[in-house]
């Protein structure tokens, strides 16, 4: 029971997050065609156990869970028999390797300057 329960989650998921959601529909606008394009992810787990509890024989339990993340990664745009592809970029992914990237620099131009005193005030 179970297990089939399982399997049947895993199935929606899939159709929820699968082929659909990666070449979305064709999208004609003025004599072009336009097709989406994406990454789908998607995991699930499930668990149970078993504890005694005082005074009782035993106890079951059990829970699970599951996800999806769509990301959009280009348009896909055909136009007089040409294909080109059009990236989307994700601002706010560059923005946060940015932001990382200048903290990372900070630590280091930081540390290198502390041991560079310390360095001095021992000589």
């Amino acid at each position: 029971m179970i297990l089939e329960d399982l399997q049947q989650r895993f199935r929606e998921m899939q159709g929820q997050a699968g082929v659909r959601a990666v070449f979305g529909d064709v999208i004609e606008i003025e004599g072009r065609k336009v097709i989406p394009v994406a990454a789908v992810a998607y995991g699930f787990g499930y668990g149970g156990g078993q504890a005694p509890k005082s005074g009782e024989n035993g106890a079951t339990g059990g829970g699970g869970g599951g996800g999806a993340r769509i990301e959009p990664l280009a348009l896909v745009e055909v136009e007089d028999g040409k294909l080109k592809v059009q990236p989307i970029v994700n601002v706010t992914r560059l923005a946060t390797m940015g932001m990382l990237l200048m903290a990372w620099s900070v630590f280091w131009i930081t540390r290198t300057i502390r041991a560079a005193a310390k360095a001095r005030a021992a000589s």
